[in-house]
């Protein structure tokens, strides 16, 4: 199994020279087995660079999970090249309580309103799925997982296992508790926090949203964000094997994201990587 980050950033995309090395699209990770469908996880601004490579590659059928519908995570929907080919299979899961809520979900944003594209114009053949928190399904060769964060209006995160490998995607969360309780603490974690940790067990990678560091997390520990040194004790609690910090901040400069990317290449308990747009990650190797 391989992913690739299509993109990585959080909030907003950002474009210039200061984001040129680590990429300036928003959150959008593509996945693939050996064989069966790609996956799709978010369609931020970053899911245009995997359409185009759909459509050349004539994929037929595409798998798409969102975590959640905040803006940054939805702009490049409707730039999703297969969409607009009548031969493209797509399937859309949503944490939702149908899949006409799933449905509906998306429409209130291709409505003709907020963007040009109406839902109901599309002419791909798309479906629509809702997930529960805490579910477990399949699709192809993958074996799915959802997780509940912690993000204002809920976020549902994802372990994806094929091939014998494991990913784990876990954005937008800040930690599952305050840094008096739970692991943080030492402390026995509660019940959102063990079934993440649970959800982690051995994995092979895990790409986790790290935007703010310790103290900016301390001052914005409402906005649903977390820090690496959260994500590295998750992660070497449960016997994780690497670490892909992602969701960098907007103003995240790549000199800034050098700096961090250098701390942490120090770090001698678990590889801890940056997310860098278009780096494919092969799990086999």
């Amino acid at each position: 199994m391989k992913f690739t980050f299509r993109g990585v950033r959080g909030s907003i995309p950002v474009a210039g020279s200061h984001t040129a090395r680590y990429g300036g699209n928003s959150s959008c990770v593509e996945i693939r087995a050996n064989e069966g469908p790609p996956l799709i996880l978010d369609c931020g601004t970053g899911v245009r660079a995997s359409g185009m490579e759909f459509l050349r590659d004539r994929v037929q059928h595409v798998e798409v999970l969102f975590t959640h519908f905040h803006m940054d995570h939805l702009f490049g929907f409707p730039f999703f090249g297969p969409l607009y080919s009548p031969s493209s299979s797509i399937n859309v899961r949503v944490p939702a309580a149908s899949g006409i809520d799933a449905q509906n979900k998306l429409s209130r944003y291709l409505n003709g309103i907020y963007h040009p594209l109406r839902l109901r114009d599309i002419p791909a053949d798309l479906s629509f799925e809702g997930l529960d928190l805490d579910q477990e399904f399949e699709v192809g060769p993958y074996k799915i997982k959802t997780i509940a964060l912690n993000h204002p209006g809920g976020s549902c995160g994802y372990r994806v296992d094929a091939d014998g490998s494991s990913v784990l995607y876990l954005t937008d969360t800040a930690p599952m508790t305050t840094p008096d309780e739970g692991i943080t603490a030492n402390k026995k974690p509660p019940e959102l926090e063990r079934k993440l940790l649970e959800a982690m067990t051995e994995a092979d990678a895990v790409i986790m949203d790290t935007m703010f560091s310790f103290d900016e997390y301390l001052e914005r520990m409402t906005w649903g964000h977390a820090y690496p040194e959260y994500a590295v004790k998750l992660c070497e609690l449960m016997g994780a094997k690497s670490l892909y910090l992602f969701h960098h901040a907007p103003d995240a400069s790549d000199d800034s994201l050098d700096e961090l990317g250098a701390y942490w290449a120090e770090y001698d308990e678990l590889p801890v990587f940056l997310a860098r747009e278009n780096d494919t990650i092969d799990l086999s190797k």
